[in-house]
């Protein structure tokens, strides 16, 4: 492993495990306000990444996409629903799963701001303070492109549970029968393009969005952007 890597490392770290966390975290807040506290019976409600952490989605996935393509993404472990503790199952269910992007586009507003007042007082002329303004764009791309990424309409992303709560019971009973699928859907959108050419116009609309309500030059985050790519 080279020094590069390791650097990449070291700047993605922080955003994906708070990215990561703090979603999952969204979902058992959310679920609790709503009824069900079995998330948080479980120590699942918490900012804590050690009680939020998959071996393989929050450690192996984002090392590897690091090495090969020079960001990084990645998940946690799901927080625990029960459905039968809900007040009203088929609403609450659709807060339940909005609750984790939205944190995503929260921490994407708060990354945004850290990168702004960084531009201002940090020289770029410093490898430690680089790492100042490196750090804040890394948590504004794991956030918006999990924020959006989870926003699909597939069972079992948060979207797929939205669309789920906003059919008919029986048209939502026949969609959830998608789910078991639902991960090869998305590996086949991935391997043969799609899901780039779906995600990536809303990205750019969500940044675009963003700079708008955080001030955020894009130039300044795309320049940045490239330099940990």
């Amino acid at each position: 492993m080279d020094a590069s890597i390791i650097q990449k490392i070291t700047i993605w770290i922080l955003p994906v495990l708070l990215a990561v966390s703090l979603h999952e975290a969204a979902h058992a807040w959310m679920a609790n306000k709503k009824g069900d506290p079995t998330a948080r019976l479980l120590g699942r409600l918490t900012f804590n990444p050690l009680k939020h952490i998959d071996p393989i989605g929050t450690i192996l996935v984002p090392i590897l996409m690091l090495v090969f393509t020079g960001f990084a993404f990645g998940w946690a472990k799901p927080v625990p629903i029960d459905v039968r503790n809900l007040k009203n199952p088929k609403k609450d269910m659709m807060w339940v799963a909005l609750a984790g992007p939205a944190s995503n586009f929260i921490m994407a507003i708060m990354w945004a701001v850290f990168l702004n007042i960084s531009v201002l007082f940090v020289d770029s002329r410093s490898s430690i303070s680089l790492f100042f303004l490196l750090m804040p764009v890394a948590g504004i791309t794991i956030n918006v492109i999990l924020g959006v990424l989870n926003l699909l309409p597939i069972p079992p992303l948060d979207g797929g549970r939205i669309m789920s709560g906003l059919l008919s019971p029986r048209a939502s009973m026949q969609y959830s029968k998608i789910e078991p699928y639902g991960f090869f859907i998305i590996i086949a959108l991935m391997l043969t393009g799609v899901l780039s050419n779906i995600i990536f116009p809303v990205i750019n609309l969500v940044l675009l969005v963003l700079s708008t309500i955080s001030g955020l030059e894009m130039e300044v985050f795309y320049r940045l952007l490239n330099a940990i790519q």
